[in-house]
């Protein structure tokens, strides 16, 4: 089974990328210029006094080790789960209690020689010699177990959390502390991606208050998470901030999400490691959900995770829904589902959810462009605007696949260019040479197109969405008038 934690870019400022240099200096370089272990006085009370006001925000934007760690280590670390007593109030205050007896015994025999010529080197030395300490002990930690390993019993981790405390006790910190924050609650796809990349593997999709935020003294505020949240609903926020976000938050789509119990009772080979798997609803009996809608399939119970979905197809009587899936390569959900949903399990879901490709049938033209398994959402749409909008007066679909045996649902589409005159369905190939379908990608057919009085739906690789975005917009086409949806982010996020 594939790694839970996932190793992804920390540093994305200057300062974290390179602080690292600033630990190598003094830990080695003090050896030789003992003096410039003083200068980690001043760092001291940097992340003293930022603590006060901001919590442990020092510990993922400005510290020097978590740089090393995050920046020199996290390639080479096994990236393990960080064991719980490592974590635990014990190991964290015994820890420092040893360190600051220890750390305190130097200090005061270097202050033995105060007045003397080389009191300050002395001294320097002293806390060259602990960040010496901290860079082969935290190294080994980090590439042995995970790079923030020693963040969890760090002292001065422990100093800050003391400081901030204080700061939440007076009150400063609700106007000046940054917390992770959520856009939505409802919109959250559980998919557990934010604690797959977190430094300290934390857990802010199951944690978030009632304000909308991730109060856990532990978090350092590196934005990690929300560089990678797949439905980009995350930010840093103070608390005021985090209240206008949520009373402004639109929650059109989400509303009627709600937690069902279901039964597998189908699972169907496509091709090249896609299936469609066939839920039954158990409770409630009928999930009522608009064509281009989502819905989440818990995959694990620790921590909770589940896996968004486009729905591909559901049966008239709102009792039973289908979604297709393919199969990624090292994908952690997809090969739980794969390996482990049998016919007949029952299982979590949660949902609909999403507005994205939810179509507006006061419309006439449609225009739909999917690739790879982004054009699963458009099996279930072509046959919901054909069958009910009647406004609806032309339909075209491309569908772009690298190989001709790769076409989900062709047949279909086909049979429905055959029974309405108002779809077109435009497949096209870029890769198979042998096929006697046109070739290249679904930009190439928008570039020919006129598009003139068209709304757009995309759903696909985040590249061609790019592409297709631009393009688009070229060829006049409003930005209001174009609505996309990721695969990256719902149909093959593992």
């Amino acid at each position: 089974m594939e790694n839970y934690y996932i190793k992804t870019n920390r540093t994305f400022t200057t300062i974290r990328r390179n602080a690292w240099i600033f630990t190598v200096l003094v830990a080695i370089g003090g050896l030789w210029v003992p003096k410039l272990g003083l200068l980690v006085i001043l760092i001291m009370l940097s992340l003293t006094t930022t603590s006060f006001f901001k919590g442990r925000h020092w510990c993922g934007n400005f510290c020097p080790h978590g740089s090393l760690f995050d920046r020199i280590t996290l390639p080479i670390s096994f990236n393990r789960k960080i064991p719980n007593f490592l974590k635990s109030k014990y190991m964290t205050i015994g820890f420092f209690i040893f360190f600051m007896f220890n750390f305190t015994r130097k200090l005061m025999n270097a202050f033995t020689l105060w007045g003397n010529y080389n009191f300050l080197d002395r001294l320097g030395l002293v806390f060259v010699t602990t960040y010496l300490m901290v860079l082969i002990t935290g190294g080994l930690f980090a590439v042995l177990i995970n790079p923030r390993t020693w963040c969890q019993f760090c002292p001065m981790g422990s100093i800050q959390k003391v400081v901030h405390k204080l700061g939440r006790m007076v009150g400063i910190t609700e106007k000046t502390e940054m917390k992770v924050t959520i856009e939505n609650v409802n919109k959250c796809r559980k998919c557990g991606k934010c604690s797959r990349v977190c430094p300290f593997q934390l857990t802010p999709y199951l944690e978030f208050g009632e304000d909308n935020q991730f109060h856990n003294i532990n978090c350092i505020k590196c934005a990690t998470c929300i560089e990678n949240c797949p439905a980009n609903i995350l930010s840093l926020k103070t608390k005021e901030k985090a209240i206008k976000l949520k009373k402004n938050s639109n929650s059109i789509g989400y509303e009627n999400k709600q937690k069902i119990k279901a039964k597998i009772t189908d699972i169907k080979d496509l091709k090249n490691n896609i299936r469609e798997y066939t839920f039954s609803f158990i409770y409630p009996e009928k999930v009522d959900y608009k064509p281009g809608q989502f819905i989440l399939v818990k995959i694990q119970d620790e921590p909770k995770a589940f896996r968004a979905y486009s729905i591909s197809s559901s049966n008239e009587d709102s009792t039973k829904l289908s979604i297709i899936i393919k199969k990624v390569e090292k994908g952690y959900g997809t090969n739980i589902i794969f390996n482990n949903f049998k016919v007949g399990d029952v299982v979590e879901l949660e949902g609909p959810m999403g507005n994205e490709l939810v179509v507006d049938g006061t419309i006439e033209k449609i225009l739909f462009i999917g690739n790879g398994i982004g054009i699963t959402p458009f099996i279930g749409l072509t046959k919901e605007v054909l069958a009910n909008k009647p406004n609806v007066k032309e339909v075209k679909l491309l569908d772009g696949q690298r190989y001709e045996d790769e076409f989900l649902y062709r047949d279909y589409f086909e049979s429905l260019v055959k029974e309405d005159k108002r779809f077109h369905y435009l497949p096209i190939v870029s890769r198979d040479k042998n096929s006697s379908i046109k070739k290249g990608y679904v930009t190439h057919l928008l570039k020919d197109m006129d598009l003139e009085g068209y709304k757009v739906y995309m759903c696909g690789s985040k590249n061609m969405i790019i592409d297709s975005y631009r393009i688009l917009l070229d060829k006049g086409v409003k930005k209001e008038d174009i609505f996309y949806e990721s695969e990256e982010r719902i149909a093959i996020l593992n």
